[in-house]
């Protein structure tokens, strides 16, 4: 199954008087990135977190975002009243000031205000991971739409290359009539017709066949197409795998091409290099 590393899920979902909005996403990596953005009060879960995310994402660039809204209703601050009486009964030393005109005073100095310590109780916290879970499920699920696209390119992409390798067989046996003609014509002309020896004129046919010979790498090739179909259906995580075969794929490709020696035989190890450069650009995003 192959899976993108690409990826968005959002969950969210009331929870006391605060709404909850999570939301993960994740762009293709070689290792795993994970960068979380998460209210002060949740610091003491974010390992937690990152263990669940790393576990459920495996491999990627990934952004995870936690926040809330709060109720208007709910108090934002409050007046820290130690803090503000002792500074109004060291005013009144130093001032003749009435007394309302120092609490205004008192209330601009700093620490006058604060804000009401947050405290995650364990049944806030069980409700909160499940929505994380869900945002996680609809992740998955994102990744596995955008894994069957690619999947879908890659066995286009493959039967193409074997459908070119294929094609080979009438054009290399073109070949080897050209050559044979090639060779006699060129002795012909340097020596005469009656005095060439018919069994060393075969060798030499031979020797320069056995050069241009793409046989072995032609069934390499085939192996490894057969090879990189049997990966794509053998689990997830695999993205790896693919690259090292496609780069296995890429070299009997370029020794046909190097081979070659014909011009139509070239135009169709081209054809295979673009199928090829397609699939090694998707499995870069591939998990």
């Amino acid at each position: 199954m192959i899976r993108s590393m690409t990826g968005y899920g959002k969950a969210e979902g009331v929870i006391g008087n605060r709404k909850y909005n999570i939301e993960v996403r994740s762009l293709n990596s070689k290792q795993f990135d994970l960068n979380t953005r998460i209210p002060s009060m949740f610091r003491e879960k974010e390992m937690q977190l990152r263990k669940l995310l790393r576990s459920r994402i495996i491999r990627g660039k990934c952004d995870f975002f936690l926040f809330y809204e709060l109720d208007p209703t709910e108090v934002k601050h409050e007046v820290n009243t130690t803090i503000v009486e002792n500074y109004i009964s060291q005013l009144k030393n130093v001032s003749g000031s009435e007394e309302s005109d120092l609490l205004a005073l008192a209330m601009r100095m700093p620490e006058a205000m604060q804000s009401p310590k947050e405290e995650l109780d364990d049944k806030s916290w069980a409700q909160i991971e499940n929505l994380v879970v869900d945002a996680l499920d609809k992740f998955d699920k994102f990744r596995e739409t955008e894994g069957d696209a690619i999947a879908s390119d890659f066995k286009n992409g493959i039967s193409i290359i074997r459908s070119c390798s294929d094609d080979l067989d009438l054009l290399l046996n073109a070949r080897l009539k050209r050559v044979r003609e090639r060779i006699r014509t060129n002795l012909e002309e340097a020596i005469d017709k009656t005095k060439i020896d018919e069994s060393r004129f075969e060798q030499e046919v031979l020797f320069y066949i056995e050069k241009q010979d793409v046989s072995e790498e032609r069934s390499r090739l085939a192996v490894h197409c057969e090879h990189f179909t049997e990966i794509m259906s053998s689990g997830v995580g695999q993205g790896k795998k693919l690259g090292f075969v496609a780069q296995e794929i890429g070299r009997e490709i370029n020794t046909l091409g190097s081979k070659a020696n014909d011009a139509d035989i070239q135009r169709i190890v081209v054809h295979m290099k673009d199928e090829l450069e397609k699939i090694k650009e998707q499995i870069l995003n591939v998990l």
